[in-house]
């Protein structure tokens, strides 16, 4: 039986695939896809220690989510889901922030900043089948929806008709892949997911429309995952675990930084003013120096995008996105600012503003929470980290800049503040690095917490007692040691989720081997019991 809609996915048998990469040559020929850009890749996985070991082949690329994490957080809506729950990408839209790479946990997305060539200029055949509406945006499998989208013209089915399947699962000679709608009970992947199937970092929660078959059904039973390879083996060596993310660099960082330290200001300055703390003068003279913080910090989210002249497209998803939410709030805040500089900032107006710079910190802090691709930022941690880090630096910086502004006084109240949310800060802090492992942060990651751990904790000490016995140095020490802080948690410790994988296919030696085989009568019978036809396993 067919449902209305179709629920289009995979089903990959992990003890048929041999590793040919036929698959990835096919997706590549068929999408026109850049040098060193793969929508379909195969890991070779070797795991244990001589003679329990095991050998096999992941057949992995975008598993196009029930639940897509790369969705709510794009702040365009160039990433979208369709009613067959594929999800895609309309090029024309996006702005290539990134953040559907960073939110993404399977390692899905790439983006080409400029056009690359094989041989260093363009062939004939890249120069006919270039695309330039891919560069500088993020781009995906689609599980070739040109082909899917053709079929219902031609009344053909994708997964039973070769023309209109997708490249990698038409290609496969082993036919381990098999492509077909979900919402058919009747369909060759739904009689497949039948078996003993599991899906990729099944935690998360996400519901991937990729699911892996890792028994031989009536003959080899697989074997339960207990993911060593998660804390034994580091990056680098094991092709199922994430390197550092490189789609948020340094000029993302400084957002963090700079909009963190911002806002935190504008709130203790808004404070300030609302408790007479601050002269006319002097709270225009702040005001307008948190605003020039935040302000920096967007520059250089500017300046890492990648459609430049699109930037304004980032403010079409308000329903979901804490990027474009962001930005609403600065559209808010900015005026309210510029509304205070000419004449004397009212009470009232002060406050709207601190409450602006609130809005704003909290957004930032769940802009990083919100990337479930990098398990450090998901970590629960996180949010109260950023907000705690922003009024620690804020409190610190209002105490530097009371010595330099005029009319700016300082106040028992604000080095308490500080203080605290310093303490606040690095009790977080402590709480992200020590529960690391019950977050599921991968080792590596853990190693650079850990490694981060023993500056941080000793200059924020430092620059906290600083503060309380000489202000305006150990605030400054204090926004120092903020701003390092997230530079690191953003640009070292920030590895992307690995594969995890809740069971395996019995291919290997000593206890991961198989055992024996049933005879072909056994074999047969068992096989057709759960639906697939014994011949076609041949």
């Amino acid at each position: 039986m067919t449902s209305e809609n179709p629920r289009y996915g995979m089903v990959v048998d992990v003890n048929r695939c041999v590793g040919c990469q036929t698959c990835t040559i096919s997706c590549k020929h068929a999408n026109d896809t850049a040098p060193d850009i793969q929508w379909r890749s195969v890991l070779d996985v070797e795991q244990g220690e001589f003679p329990d070991v095991s050998r096999f082949f992941l057949v992995v690329g975008c598993q196009h989510c029930a639940e897509p994490p790369c969705v709510p957080v794009c702040p365009t809506g160039a990433t979208f889901q369709r009613d067959d729950g594929l999800v895609v990408m309309d090029y024309d839209t996006c702005i290539g922030c990134g953040y559907c790479a960073v939110a993404c946990p399977y390692q899905a997305r790439t983006i080409a900043h400029e056009a690359e060539f094989y041989y260093g200029r363009p062939t004939v055949q890249e120069t006919h089948a270039a695309h330039p509406e891919r560069i500088g945006v993020a781009q995906k499998c689609t599980f070739c929806i040109d082909r899917i989208d053709e079929a219902k013209d031609r009344g053909l089915t994708p997964g039973v008709d070769s023309e209109v399947t997708p490249a990698c699962a038409a290609s496969c000679i082993a036919q381990a892949i098999t492509f077909g709608d979900f919402n058919d009970s009747d369909s060759r992947v739904s009689q497949l997911a039948k078996g003993h199937t599991f899906q990729i970092n099944d935690f998360l929660k996400t519901d991937p429309q990729i699911k892996y078959l890792y028994d031989v059904p009536g003959s080899i039973e697989g074997l339960p995952d207990t993911d060593a390879h998660a804390d034994d083996i580091a990056p680098g060596s094991d092709p199922l675990a994430g390197g550092v993310q490189t789609f948020w660099d340094m000029r993302a960082a400084m957002n963090f930084i700079l909009g963190g330290m911002g806002s935190g200001f504008l709130l203790i300055a808004s404070a300030a003013i609302l408790s007479g703390l601050a002269t006319p003068p002097a709270g225009k003279a702040l005001l307008f120096a948190g605003a020039t913080l935040i302000a920096l910090g967007l520059f250089f989210v500017f300046l890492k995008i990648g459609r430049k002249g699109r930037f304004l497209n980032a403010i079409r998803r308000p329903q979901t996105s804490w990027m474009t939410r962001e930005i609403y709030v600065v559209a808010v805040m900015f005026p309210l600012i510029g509304l205070a500089l000419p004449t004397d900032a009212s009470l009232s107006l002060a406050a709207l503003i601190g409450i602006a710079a609130a809005a704003f910190l909290y957004c930032q802090a769940r802009i990083l929470h919100a990337a479930k691709g990098i398990p450090v930022w998901r970590a629960s941690p996180v949010p109260l980290l950023l907000v705690a880090t922003g009024l620690a630096e804020g409190a610190g910086l209002y105490l530097f800049a009371s010595v330099l502004v005029p009319g700016a006084a300082s106040a028992t109240w604000i080095i308490v503040a500080g203080v605290a949310a310093g303490m606040v800060t690095l009790g977080t802090w402590l709480w992200l690095v020590r529960g690391a492992k019950t977050f599921r942060i991968p080792p590596k990651a853990r190693q650079s917490l850990a490694l981060a751990t023993r500056v941080y904790v000793p200059a924020m000490i430092a620059a906290a007692a600083l503060m309380a016995v000489w202000p305006p140095l150990g605030g400054l020490l204090v926004a120092v040691s903020g701003a390092a802080i997230k530079a690191w948690l953003i640009t070292r410790a920030a590895h992307q989720q690995g594969f995890v994988l809740p069971a395996m296919p019995r291919r290997g030696s000593g206890r991961r081997a198989s055992p024996s085989r049933l005879n072909g009568i056994q074999r047969d019978k068992a096989m057709s019991a759960v639906g697939v036809d014994p011949l076609e396993t041949v």
